[in-house]
């Protein structure tokens, strides 16, 4: 399916499911597709980001995952006070790169379109940039620094694992690209080598624990991985923020998807997105089925293990020597923002 066909579905979900709720303040698109032109192939292991403004300070679940006329949609709440400050929209990098272009689906108020307009003008600032990579490295180091030790087991390898994958995120957003989630390694791969710093994305790959793994044994964590997704597909009950993550709709993004990165040589930036799936599998199967998670729980267990983490201790280690390369990391990114010709002053 094209892209362009693929947001007119989106559009229609929200102008059928969204706008008649009373705290509607507009959508828009977001992720991996903001950019691509109409004509452009969706990958079958793609879906539409949706992000549906609202009045509610704390919003219901997110929808998350869903089929809509074909297409996978990924729909999301956003408070309208995360976005009512201009200034912090600019500084948050999660949140700024969604209005860089016009990614608008429905303004009934003209917000979102003020700020977009502001955004995207000041978007390429050197000060806007560098605030946006900084707000990156913090959120590695706090989250790093939080880690709980008395959490159970899958819940500290999430804690390590999302705060290490945003060293990728820092290189993306100083290169001003979109710091997608499950395709981040090879997205800042692309960006050192467009700026001359492949050698250090194998310090990256050693982070993580991967640089070291074969096709084969990456291939055989992601069969591993399938047999704990569709058991715990049936017995999930308890919402989580990545529920629409563990369901039948999202398979062929996290199960299809990852397999297409191995078939094409990327399987260490396979890794990533794999360990995190296991996590929160194991994260549902504890409280909704605790037997069947402890049953299942070896085959996670031997995947991080080989990242060289095998207990608290390792990761907590590992947290360490991610933040012993912070500086590094923000050298790299300063060089980027210097030799990036799209970056203003």
């Amino acid at each position: 399916m094209q892209v362009g066909l693929a947001r007119s579905a989106a559009i229609q979900w929200v102008a059928l499911h969204a706008r008649a709720d009373a705290a509607f303040r507009g959508a828009y698109f977001s992720g991996s597709t903001v950019g691509l032109p109409d004509d452009a192939e969706l990958p079958p292991s793609s879906d539409i980001d949706i992000f549906v403004v609202t009045a509610h300070q704390d919003p219901p679940a997110k929808p998350g995952k869903l089929r809509f006329r074909g297409v996978l949609l990924e729909v999301s709440y956003l408070p309208r006070s995360e976005i009512a400050s201009l200034d912090h929209v600019l500084t948050a990098y999660h949140l700024a790169g969604n209005f860089r272009t016009d990614t608008i689906i429905d303004d009934p108020t003209g917000e979102l379109r003020g700020l977009q307009a502001h955004v995207s003008r000041h978007f390429a600032e050197r000060y806007w940039v560098r605030r946006r990579c900084l707000d990156a490295r913090h959120r590695v180091e706090n989250r790093l620094a939080a880690i709980d030790t008395s959490a159970p087991y899958h819940e500290q390898v999430l804690s390590w694992l999302f705060p290490t994958g945003v060293t990728c995120h820092v290189l993306l957003v100083a290169a001003l690209r979109n710091p997608t989630v499950r395709l981040r390694y090879p997205a800042a791969r692309e960006v050192l080598a467009d700026y001359g710093h492949l050698g250090l994305y194998p310090e990256l790959l050693d982070l993580l624990g991967c640089a070291h793994l074969t096709a084969d044994r990456v291939r055989h964590h992601l069969r591993e991985l399938t047999t704990t997704f569709d058991a715990t597909v049936p017995v999930a009950k308890t919402p989580f923020f990545f529920s629409s993550d563990i369901t039948s709709a999202a398979r062929p993004v996290v199960i299809d998807g990852s397999q297409r990165l191995i078939d094409s040589g990327d399987h260490r930036e396979a890794v990533f997105w794999i360990i995190a799936t296991f996590a929160r599998c194991h994260t549902i199967l504890a409280a909704d089925a605790p037997q069947l998670g402890e049953a299942l729980a070896p085959a996670f267990r031997a995947a991080v293990a080989d990242l060289g983490i095998s207990s608290t201790g390792d990761l907590i280690h590992r947290a360490r020597e991610v933040t012993r390369f912070l500086p590094r990391l923000w050298q790299t990114a300063e060089d980027i923002v210097n030799s990036n010709p799209d970056v203003t002053d």
